[in-house]
Parts: structure tokens; sequence; C-alpha cells
């Protein structure tokens, strides 16, 4: 696998840890275009444009009403769906 493709599985496997595999689901609380989301419990996430290690560690460590991830989510799931909210916040 070169790395372009490396990149988008994990960008791939974000997406889906985003709208479906973590429970309950990111797009039930958080709005974000590219995943065709549009909860308002959340910060809008193409507003607040997070970095990777925002990300990673809001899901780990949870932030005000959201849940920690790190019980539920797998290192991989954390880091995948970290760099897709990165990049795909804003677009």
């Amino acid at each position: 696998m070169t790395q372009a493709q490396a990149g988008d599985a994990r960008l791939a496997l974000g997406r889906q840890v985003f709208t479906e595999q973590a429970q309950p689901p990111c797009s039930l609380c958080h709005s974000l275009r590219e995943a065709g989301a549009s909860g308002v419990i959340g910060p809008d996430l193409d507003q607040l444009k997070p970095s990777v290690e925002r990300v990673a560690a809001a899901v780990r460590g949870g932030v005000g009403v959201m849940p920690s991830f790190a019980a539920s989510l797998s290192a991989e799931q954390i880091d995948a769906v970290a760099h897709y909210v990165a990049q795909a916040a804003g677009q």
C-alpha cells in the first residue's frame, strides 16, 4: 500500500468513525459539512477547524458534555477520526 493509499484509508476510517462507529456517533452532536452532519449540541467543526491534536484529545478525554471515547474506540480509530475531522473541517 502506498503512502497516499494509507492516507486515504485512514480518512475513510475516520469518516466511518465520525458517522457511525462511535457510539453515539459524532455526527449526532456536531456539524461537519463533508460528513453531511448537522448536529447542534456540540461545536460546528467547520467553524472551529480543530487540529488533529485537539480532536484526538477531545475524543480521548471528553470535553464539557462530550464523553470520553477512550474505552470504546481503538487508538487507530481515534487517530483516524482526528485526522479526518482536521482535514475535512472548513472544506
